[in-house]
């Protein structure tokens, strides 16, 4: 498995307001500048999948990997490699802490890192602190 990026930020938003927006996928765009638009085929869940339409970019199968009370684990696939987006939520401190760990793992990961790799990084903790403006926003 390859790191591609990690973002971290904290939020007086609580975790639970997080998954909210997270499940609610076609708003995904909102605050992911990356993103046309997504659409779920069944509900936010472990094993249900969806597709996503990169800006410029042909559309992406994904399917929920991992989803627990914590962690909701996103895997897109690639020809040749899995596109992994590991997102994670705790409390410290009274505050909501909120990571994001993009890795790339398959036999072509190396190519796709050079394809998608500056992109994501430079991409990730914007697109994380903007899901936080729009986590907080609903609390108003």
């Amino acid at each position: 498995m390859t790191i591609i990026a990690t973002a971290r930020t904290t939020s007086t938003a609580p975790p639970a307001a997080f998954f909210a927006r997270w499940a609610d996928v076609a708003t995904w765009p909102e605050w992911n500048t990356d993103i046309e638009w997504v659409r779920s085929s069944g509900p936010f869940a472990e094993g249900s999948t969806g597709t996503l339409k990169p800006k410029g970019g042909p559309k992406v199968e994904f399917v929920i990997e991992r989803l627990t009370d914590s962690e909701f684990v996103d895997v897109s696939k690639l020809f040749g490699a899995r596109l992994t987006f590991a997102h994670e939520v705790g409390v410290t401190a009274g505050r909501t802490v909120v990571t994001v760990r993009v890795s790339i793992d398959g036999p072509l990961r190396s190519l796709w890192k050079k394809i998608l790799g500056a992109d994501l990084a430079r991409s990730v903790q914007p697109d994380l602190d903007a899901l936080v403006s729009v986590v907080e926003g609903m609390k108003a």
